[in-house]
């Protein structure tokens, strides 16, 4: 048996383009969150726009060409025309779009939080479980390392998550944790509770780990 808890993953903001501005000397266009359809008879073409983060130079980046209306759901052809914010989010953590558009992302641009409580150790210990399961919610995906999350939630140093790795003591979906495996929504983080006591464990009373808000 295990105990289970969950990391809230949100990021604040939609990744920069690489993309060199032909109006000025920047190289990196942010999202506007807004949308451009243009129909012509019964097709119509739409893009998400973007602004040069100097000059605000604008780039469409494509979402649908030449398509005919009636192939998007009214739901979705209402959300474009209304300038969803949470679709053009979407759209923008969107490698399929990306690459459909020869685009490249600064996903180190990306800013996050992780939205957790803090537990002592004791707390988790008191528990009968052998293993403590940890689910990663993370609605967008921008090469966030599972090893960052656990060193933040965990209030980990790069030392102790090492001893952990090499003790095999870090599981992901059954197999063990690589530091370059990347975090996916509804990642199942499982860690061997004995020996992640052994190694935080410091001869005082409490310390204090990251669990869910």
């Amino acid at each position: 048996m295990s105990i289970e808890y969950t990391w809230v993953v949100n990021a604040r903001n939609t990744p920069l383009l690489k993309k060199k501005c032909n109006h000025c000397d920047s190289n990196r266009f942010y999202c506007s969150d807004k949308f451009r359809l243009n129909a012509q008879k019964k097709n119509i073409d739409i893009w998400l726009i973007y602004r040069c983060v100097k000059c605000n130079t604008r780039y469409n980046m494509t979402l649908f060409s030449r398509i005919r209306t009636e192939s998007i759901s009214k739901e979705i052809f209402n959300r474009l025309s209304e300038n969803d914010t949470e679709l053009a989010w979407e759209y923008a953590f969107s490698r399929e779009t990306r690459r459909k558009n020869n685009a490249e992302a600064d996903l180190d641009s990306v800013e996050y939080e992780i939205q957790f409580d803090e537990v002592s150790l004791e707390q988790m210990m008191a528990s009968g479980s052998e293993v403590l399961s940890f689910t990663i919610k993370c609605p967008f995906e921008f090469n966030l390392r599972i090893s960052t999350v656990i060193r933040t939630c965990l209030n980990l140093s790069s030392g102790k998550l090492n001893q952990l790795i090499d003790a095999d003591a870090v599981f992901v979906h059954g197999k063990p944790l690589q530091k370059k495996h990347k975090v996916q929504n509804g990642d199942i983080v499982n860690i061997q509770k004995e020996i992640l006591k052994s190694i935080l464990y410091n001869g005082e009373n409490q310390i204090e780990v990251g669990l869910e808000k």
